[in-house]
């Protein structure tokens, strides 16, 4: 295989990765983080962002473009990029339409994909040991509170808005935790998106233009920041961080439970972001339960395939 057509496949395999993580956004209870998580590429998108560093900007300064590119892992950071842009874009309306008209199977598939996921994260930590039981329970608990929080009013000021932006973008890396679903619950999802939604329609006020600086400026310090603190605990207690990420998975299936009822909280008329279910148990068992139940199921063994795949041609190659 030519250097060309290795890598049209690498930069191939990152989009099509990205368009699952964008896709998977507009789950609820689903983030980006998690689904990079399952695909095996958490590590790489946390250093790669992390190095966003003097280092890099040295290379700039220099003009040493290739050495600056290859520092911050451009080329992977651009094709996943892009198809995370077009995942968000290109499957909205689909993931939306699944939720709006086959929420119960379409939650069930993603629970089985997480579930199995959880237990392959868990199974590849080496060494477990009291401090992983402990981290992991703990993350597990933080998740399964956090996904059924009330949403609170918000406040619209700037210094809230840097804080929601630094939040938000931190809990877009971390599995198991939606960062559109942190604005909701600190109350700054209806004002974000209706200030986006503004400048693209040619409404550029003053307003809109500083929060939007300001949002931004939270989401770059807290991904930068965050990342470079991720990449720490990665390199140096990495069976550690790893058992608190499959904490996080394990507890945010609260939120992605198929068998939901309407909240009383939930507004009239409320869209699919601001709806807030309460987890049922069926009462009968139908058609309708049999096939939650079944493609959870088939969620669960098409990840432990993949991972039993996966193992064996590492272990072909290594030997």
């Amino acid at each position: 295989m030519s250097q060309y057509s290795a890598n049209f496949r690498g930069d191939s395999t990152h989009f099509g990765r990205g368009l699952l993580m964008g896709g998977a956004d507009i789950i609820p209870g689903v983030s980006g983080g998690t689904v990079a998580l399952i695909l095996g590429i958490y590590e790489r998108l946390v250093t790669a962002i992390s190095r966003f560093d003097l280092v890099f900007l040295g290379h700039l300064r220099r003009r040493e473009w290739g050495a600056a590119a290859g520092h911050v892992d451009l080329r992977f950071l651009v094709a996943l990029g892009l198809g995370i842009g077009t995942g968000m874009v290109g499957l909205a309306s689909l993931m939306n339409h699944l939720l709006a008209e086959h929420r119960q199977p379409t939650l069930a598939v993603f629970f089985g994909l997480i579930l199995a996921s959880s237990f392959v994260v868990a199974r590849s930590i080496e060494r477990w040991n009291a401090a992983g039981v402990l981290l992991a329970l703990a993350g597990g608990g933080f998740a399964f509170w956090l996904v059924v929080q009330p949403f609170l009013a918000g406040t619209d000021t700037y210094p809230y808005l840097l804080l929601c932006g630094t939040v938000a973008i931190c809990a877009m890396i971390l599995p198991g935790i939606s960062g559109a679903f942190i604005l909701l619950i600190l109350g700054e999802y209806d004002y974000m998106t209706g200030v986006i939604r503004s400048l693209k329609n040619g409404q550029i006020t003053p307003e809109n233009v500083l929060s939007l600086a300001v949002f931004g400026t939270g989401c770059a310090v807290g991904l930068l920041a965050f990342s470079k603190f991720l990449r720490w605990l990665l390199a140096r207690y990495h069976a550690q961080t790893m058992a608190l990420l499959c904490g996080f998975m394990i507890g945010s299936l609260r939120r992605i439970w198929p068998f939901k009822a309407e909240s009383p909280l939930t507004h009239d008329g409320a869209d699919l972001k601001h709806q807030q279910l309460d987890n049922v148990w069926p009462e009968t068992f139908d058609a309708g339960v049999a096939l939650a139940l079944g493609l959870a199921v088939a969620a669960v063994i098409f990840v432990l395939a993949l991972d039993f795949v996966a193992r064996r041609h590492h272990k072909a190659v290594s030997q």
